[in-house]
């Protein structure tokens, strides 16, 4: 893949601060590093608001059409969602290719999608962002000659009519529907047989794959970018008691993400509402991991996930450089996700943080119940399980989830 020249301009408004304006422009380096681009240089400017015509003022203007001589930049990226009309100012203006940072997000899922749905979940997203931005668009096509921005079906859809890509979205949410049902078909066998379901979310690269590997034996796409996972993934894990449960990796958060992405992502994001409980990961040794915890809350509180209980999960422990870290978020467990000791410590954690949850019972079972007795131990937390000899019954001690069927035995007993 040829690595392309980028230049990425953003304007710093009054009302962000000046920390959360660099972590936005450290992430869209990573962005477009992830997409398979070279940034070159970063122009920023400090403005009340956007310029409503060239989204920068005049005179940044020309010094950065002076850097894109200078320097053979390929693309412009920039840092704000642009209108048409922006693009195309800039893209007259500075005759290269103009990409804004949702357009750029969007490309790198359409490089990501591997399953057939996930691929049509991008293009839906791709066309319900581009269609009101359809007018005026001619020129910045003209230059579209592969390359960042054109992955997916962007480039030869604009190039058809309006009625054209309209149909095209009616076809694919249609198409969408059907992996809908079989998604919630799913859900529903899963919730028949009350299995406990724990999804691991949090910033993108935070390390939840690699996690999600270790604790289940597999072999998911692990890398060190953005956007690694983005068709969520379901395994079979066992604690140390017993508990047996379903646990998914899913895409990774980030700032600012397309509105259009979340709506064309639905169904996927669906598997973190229906969750009994989150892992939510953070890279302990990111400077921005404040900003990116808060990111994460509110993405959960939009999906309607923020009731669901969670452990916050520090990982990268061994790239922290300073010995010293307070943690803002409780209950957490700091942990190296590479360290077999640490993901046993993990699960123990888990464990302790579901008794906080889960209701405690205490019940004889006789020896003729072995089958119950099996059950339990799948589906609930059991710390003491004793043989009393004398009755030939089993005393059970343990944990279990709040509205779980086992609840009407227990009173029956």
């Amino acid at each position: 893949m040829t690595v392309e020249n980028v230049l990425v301009i953003a304007v710093n408004q009054s009302e962000r601060s000046e920390p959360q304006f660099d972590s936005s422009l450290d992430e869209l380096v990573s962005l477009c590093k992830t997409a398979g681009g070279q940034v070159q240089d970063v122009i920023t400017q400090n403005r009340e608001r956007i310029h409503p015509a060239t989204y920068i003022g005049e005179g940044k203007l020309q010094e950065v059409a002076q850097i894109i001589r200078a320097e053979g930049i390929d693309l412009v990226v920039a840092n704000n969602e642009l209108s048409a009309g922006q693009v195309r100012n800039l893209a007259d203006t500075l005759d290269v290719r103009v990409l804004d940072r949702s357009q750029l997000i969007l490309d790198i899922f359409a490089m990501r999608a591997q399953t057939k749905e996930g691929k049509l979940q991008v293009e839906l997203a791709q066309l319900e962002y581009l269609l009101p931005r359809l007018h005026g668009q001619g020129a910045n096509l003209s230059r579209l000659g592969g390359g960042i921005g054109t992955r997916g079906p962007g480039e030869t859809k604009l190039e058809t009519d309006r009625r054209h890509i309209e149909r095209r979205i009616y076809d694919i949410k249609r198409r969408l529907q059907l992996v809908v049902k079989q998604r919630d078909q799913y859900r529903k066998r899963r919730r028949s047989n009350d299995v406990f379901q724990i999804a691991i979310v949090g910033y993108t690269n935070a390390g939840k794959s690699t996690i999600f590997n270790r604790l289940t034996n597999s072999h998911s796409l692990e890398e060190d970018q953005l956007f690694a996972t983005l068709d969520p993934l379901t395994r079979r894990i066992q604690f140390p008691s017993g508990l047996k449960s379903l646990i998914t990796d899913t895409v990774g958060f980030i700032q600012d993400l397309p509105t259009a992405l979340i709506a064309a992502f639905k169904s996927t994001l669906e598997e973190v509402t229906e969750a009994d409980f989150l892992l939510h990961v953070v890279d302990i040794s990111d400077p921005d991991l404040l900003q990116q915890q808060e990111t994460v809350r509110k993405l959960l509180q939009e999906l309607d996930a923020g009731h669901i209980p969670v452990l916050t999960v520090y990982n990268k422990k061994d790239q922290l450089e300073a010995d010293f870290f307070l943690a803002n978020q409780f209950p957490n467990i700091q942990i190296s996700a590479l360290e077999e000791e640490d993901l046993h410590a993990l699960l123990i954690k888990m464990e302790e943080v579901l008794k906080e949850e889960w209701d405690l019972f205490d019940i004889v079972l006789d020896s003729s119940e072995g089958d119950l007795l099996y059950q339990l131990q799948s589906a609930a937390l059991v710390v003491k399980k004793e043989l009393l000899e004398e009755t030939n019954q089993f005393h059970v001690q343990g944990y279990v989830r709040k509205n779980h069927p086992f609840h009407r035995f227990v009173e029956e007993k």
